[in-house]
């Protein structure tokens, strides 16, 4: 009951200043209990019988090895817990403490902690103004998996939100928390929202950047406060291990990505057809939430700071020479460009979906970035097009080429390869299956193409490359082009007639 808890209490406040080496007045004033009772705690009463009954039915268990052994351990290591205390009492007991008491020195090491342990932190709400603050942070879906196309689809999730009216827009990231991905985020954001808050947060960079060197990292902070200034923003982060310090974005993680797992079961597929159908889902989903704060999410509006005229670099960018196989290596991974570009010097800019070529300051080409899972590993990203009009000219290096699984574009292309590999004499599969690819892209028929000889092949008929082209080669109908003919009147031509006699008279 309330009383007797208090009078507990003070029991263990007396006792504790009596081992802290005060006397029993000061310990019994510590205590808010009168010197007699400090007396009567000592010499084993600490109340009359009737309330000493009341208080426990039953003795108690830890009785001479509490006060004595377990109090004292805490005091001296606070963060040890009820079961290690109970191992101990276990192993220097022989087993006269049995695990049934575990329960017990929990409540007991529990009300210790309350009443003698370490001070907690203290959360301090905090009052958000109008246009002041914006948030950015990554989060993972993690109870669902998305697909696209057929493939599983991993991918983060970057939110940006308002502290105050919790406007929020959230964009699919195909790599990790670099700082391309948290640039073009958060510009596309702003963007949307039409204006700038006067200060952005984040957690500490340097964990997204963790295995990157020293000077690395550093370059990462400066061009996040250069991009932070072209806003107009003041960049500041919470301190690491600290997540409650970005909690109005930390928190509402959980709000938006129990929307999206509804949204999905009402859907009832998990599968997109591609990133961009999969990213408006998820613009469809925010938009509903952020319509639940129209009224402050217009009132902070107003209060936010103009857009600048352009927007900041979100890139970072490398000169990469390309090699006489027509590739280009970024970040550990393989990249085909078209073959006219061998020798050249490329100046590529790495975005977080996409590399962006150019040759001096002309654009050339857009390769889809790949992201690996694991980064001791190397990738490759090859698009059969860059190459195959050289390929061609000597099919036989197909075989044995290092990028030959990646030449074929997708599951049918495999599947006709490994048939053709089967039947067909090696020089002749090889002759096959870099004649199809040709086709394929001389004339942008890969799917039909690879759909139609998989459906021959299973069907057990003669697929040759002759026939493909006679089917495939034809050149889209163009209208018939008419080209009227004037004939001018033969009698215009005496016109020239006198001029003719009166050069010859002259």
């Amino acid at each position: 009951m309330p009383g007797e808890w208090i009078k507990l209490q003070q029991v263990e406040l007396y006792m504790k200043a009596r081992r802290e080496g005060y006397t029993q007045i000061v310990a019994a004033a510590k205590a808010g209990i009168s010197e007699r009772s400090g007396r009567d705690i000592e010499q084993g009463n600490r109340g009359n019988p009737w309330e000493k009954e009341r208080w426990r039915s039953c003795p108690d268990p830890l009785v001479g090895v509490w006060e004595s052994e377990l109090m004292p351990m805490l005091e001296q290591t606070p963060s040890l817990t009820a079961i290690t205390l109970l191992e101990y009492l276990q192993n220097k007991y022989d087993d006269a403490y049995p695990d049934s008491l575990l329960r017990t020195l929990q409540r007991r090491v529990k009300q210790w902690r309350a009443l003698y342990g370490p001070e907690k932190e203290v959360m301090f709400r905090q009052v958000h103004e109008a246009g002041r603050q914006a948030l950015s942070d990554f989060t993972k879906l993690k109870k669902v998996s998305i697909v696209i196309a057929g493939k599983p689809f991993d991918h983060l999730l970057y939110h940006f939100r308002l502290a105050y009216s919790h406007w929020s827009f959230m964009k699919v990231v195909q790599g990790g928390e670099s700082y391309p991905a948290l640039a073009q985020g958060l510009q596309e954001a702003l963007q949307k929202l039409g204006g700038c808050p006067r200060e952005h947060r984040t957690d500490s960079l340097s964990a997204a950047f963790k295995n990157l060197e020293r000077k690395a990292q550093e370059d990462m902070t400066i061009r996040y406060d250069a991009l932070c200034r072209h806003y107009g923003m003041i960049a500041t982060r919470n301190n690491r291990g600290q997540g409650h310090e970005n909690g109005s974005v930390e928190a509402p993680h959980g709000h938006l990505k129990r929307r999206i797992e509804q949204a999905l079961l009402l859907r009832g597929s998990n599968d997109f057809e591609s990133v961009e159908v999969y990213q408006a889902f998820i613009d469809a989903i925010v938009a509903r939430a952020n319509r639940r704060n129209a009224k402050a999410i217009e009132a902070e509006r107003k209060l936010l700071q103009p857009l600048p005229q352009k927007q900041a670099t979100n890139y970072s960018e490398q000169r990469i020479v390309v090699s006489s196989s027509s590739t280009i290596e970024v970040r550990r991974v393989i990249y085909t460009v078209p073959s006219r570009l061998q020798g050249e010097v490329l100046n590529v800019r790495i975005y977080d979906d996409r590399l962006v070529c150019y040759l001096g300051s002309y654009y050339v080409v857009t390769l889809q970035r790949l992201h690996l899972s694991n980064s001791r590993k190397r990738g490759r990203q090859v698009d059969y097009r860059h190459v195959i009009h050289s390929l061609i000219k000597k099919p036989q290096a197909f075989r044995y080429s290092q990028l030959r699984n990646e030449l074929l574009p997708d599951a049918n292309y495999h599947f006709i390869w490994q048939e053709i590999d089967k039947t067909m004499a090696p020089l002749e599969a090889c002759k096959f299956i870099v004649g199809l690819l040709h086709l394929a892209a001389t004339y942008n028929c890969e799917k039909l193409l690879g759909e139609r000889v998989v459906a021959s092949l299973k069907a057990g008929q003669t697929v040759t490359l002759a026939y493909l082209q006679k089917q495939f080669c034809k050149k889209p109908d163009t209208p018939e082009l008419k080209v009227e003919i004037i004939h001018h009147p033969l009698e215009k031509y005496n016109q020239l007639i006198p001029q003719q006699e009166n050069c010859r008279h002259a």
